[in-house]
């Protein structure tokens, strides 16, 4: 057989060469398109032989949507299968939606961590209250330091966020430079640590930066973000002004709040209550790395009691209306030492988190009907975000000048007003991504070349899996329709023994007429088995199938809905 011809090697060549020249791509696993579960994985080299590393790996939670599921995390599989070329994670800040899955997903993948000091005492303290977690093994850097991973030299930048010790990540690479933003702000007088460092961003974009990953959070708003120093000085004269008990709830991961709130606190002759097992933790972190500095001994809940209603502040968990968190249980006065009455002040110190705005405006109603006046940023200045405004944008812009703009960390229209602006700018290339699209961003222009498995796992319990493996449907479907035990018992003869015992769950004990649903379901449950030929009755598969339809047909006619039904069939 004669060999090719020179014009279709040239064309086997062609087709061979892009699977051996060395991309540069970027996949978000999680985090764009939605608020939380920050994961994106950057990967180097040929498309059969990439080296990967994982920037972030957080958690979101689970709304009434999803009963009884604790937390969400981004579905890891496609870096599972890649986990021989994953050479580490890389950790921006100690934020639950950052970092907050690393406990439970690290197991899968079982690479190098590097974090700040910070984060690492924060990973150390949380691993010791959840039993059975596992001892990561972390390298530490701080911001202004470059390491090597596999083929990417890595630089940490000083930013300012709403925790101590945030960083951008100059992601260097033979393609050319990311840069991956984290959460951040533009600050001249942060609360803790130093503003973001401009200078370095500037020579950074003088080296010339491939693309810039950025954060969308607050790209919608115009102007710059105040300055957490203003909030400081804002809560102080509140603080100062306040007639009876100040509670003030804010993220446990605040420490720069937590603290300005002390101090405002000392200044005005009151002690501290810290509340909450979060809030507890992450002071207990920050004080053993000397970032509070020298504060009175916070007071613990027994001697909350013995101190004047005007010489006492409290700061606590629960600002996103979890249901077990110290203020719900405040709200509902379930505490057992520690209570707030009529005339005392709340200071929602925090923003909601999309989803929770209900739980929230609950404990507010409940806090107001008892009394208790409830203040928050739409009124005196006690917040302030994290996050760029679209002026810090561009400020950001100007000193990196990327040649490729991603817009990330946000929902659709944070994305796509980040994107908008990016346009206006100039920036050469504007991407608009979403989990689980595989862009590269070298050689040759940008463009989404792949998509990978997305989607999200929850914790429930001890246990994590997909929706279908934890049962989450069938759970959300029974929070909606309830369910129905049916049991049938037949004879030798296969005749009935007696009435269908039935068991329902979440159903109205009477129909409009007064009558009762369960007589009704037993009714429909033996009008089903005594309509089946008895010789029939012998495949009990076809009897459990014609009672489950009886039962729910009768619900359905009785009340308008159709309960999940579970069948048992029996003879004896």
């Amino acid at each position: 057989m004669a060999g090719p011809t020179l014009s279709a090697a040239r064309r086997a060549r062609s087709r061979k060469t892009p699977k051996l020249l060395s991309e540069l791509v970027f996949v978000p696993l999680g985090g764009i398109g939605e608020i939380g579960m920050n994961l994106a994985l950057y990967g180097y080299g040929p498309a059969t032989n990439r080296e990967w590393i994982a920037v972030d790996c957080g958690v979101s939670f689970a709304g009434p949507d999803f009963p009884g599921v604790d937390l969400v995390f981004p579905d890891i599989r496609f870096i599972e299968e890649h986990r021989d070329a994953l050479k580490a994670i890389v950790v921006t800040h100690a934020h639950e939606d950052h970092y907050g899955a690393l406990l439970d997903l690290w197991p899968r993948l079982k690479v190098p961590v590097y974090t700040t000091p910070f984060t690492a005492a924060l990973l150390q303290a949380k691993r010791e209250g959840e039993p059975g977690a596992p001892k990561l093994p972390i390298t530490l850097f701080n911001a202004g330091d470059r390491f090597k991973i596999g083929p990417f030299e890595i630089e940490a930048v000083n930013v300012t966020h709403s925790i101590p010790e945030p960083v951008a990540l100059a992601i260097r690479t033979p393609a050319g430079t990311v840069m991956h933003t984290g959460d951040w702000k533009i600050d001249a007088t942060p609360a803790m640590g130093a503003p973001t460092d401009e200078a370095r961003l500037r020579a950074i974009g003088d080296e010339g930066v491939l693309a810039l990953i950025c954060d969308s959070t607050n790209a919608m708003r115009e102007g710059e973000s105040p300055s957490e120093s203003e909030v400081s000085a804002s809560l102080a004269d509140i603080i100062r002004g306040a007639k009876g008990r100040v509670a003030v709830t804010t993220f446990s991961s605040n420490v720069g709040r937590i603290r300005s709130i002390a101090e405002a606190a000392r200044d005005a002759g009151r002690q501290v209550l810290l509340m909450g097992r979060s809030m507890r933790r992450v002071v207990d972190v920050a004080t053993e790395l000397e970032m509070l500095g020298d504060l009175p001994p916070f007071v613990g809940e027994q001697d909350f009691g013995y101190i004047p209603r005007e010489k006492a502040v409290i700061v606590l968990t629960g600002s996103q209306g979890e249901a077990r968190a110290a203020l719900a249980r405040l709200s509902r006065d379930e505490h057992p030492t520690v209570a707030l009455s009529k005339g005392d002040l709340v200071i929602f110190s925090s923003r909601s988190i999309p989803g929770n705005e209900k739980a929230i405006l609950d404990i507010k109603n409940a806090l107001v009907d008892r009394g208790i006046e409830v203040l928050e940023d739409n009124s005196k200045l006690v917040h302030v975000s994290g996050h760029p405004r679209r002026s810090e944008l561009r400020r950001m812009y100007e000193w990196v000048r990327p040649t490729i703009a991603v817009p990330a960390h946000g929902e659709a229209a944070h994305l796509e007003a980040h994107a908008e602006l990016a346009r206006s700018l100039q920036v050469p290339q504007v991407v608009s991504l979403r989990n689980g699209r595989m862009l590269r961003l070298a050689p040759g222009r940008a463009e989404v070349i792949d998509e990978v498995p997305v989607g999200r796992l929850y914790k429930d319990g001890a246990l994590i899996g997909s929706a279908e493996d934890m049962g989450i449907n069938d759970r959300r479907r029974l929070s909606f329709v309830g369910h129905v035990s049916v049991l049938v018992e037949l004879s030798a003869k296969l005749e009935l023994r007696e009435d269908p015992d039935i068991v329902p769950l979440g159903l109205p004990e009477l129909d409009k007429g007064g009558e009762s649903i369960d007589d009704l379901l037993i009714d429909a449950a033996a009008g089903a088995v005594e309509s089946i030929p008895r010789g029939r009755r012998k495949d009990f598969e076809t009897v459990r199938e014609a009672v489950r339809r009886s039962v729910r047909n009768a619900a359905y006619a009785a009340w308008g809905k159709k309960p999940i039904v579970t069948v048992f069939v029996t003879q004896g």
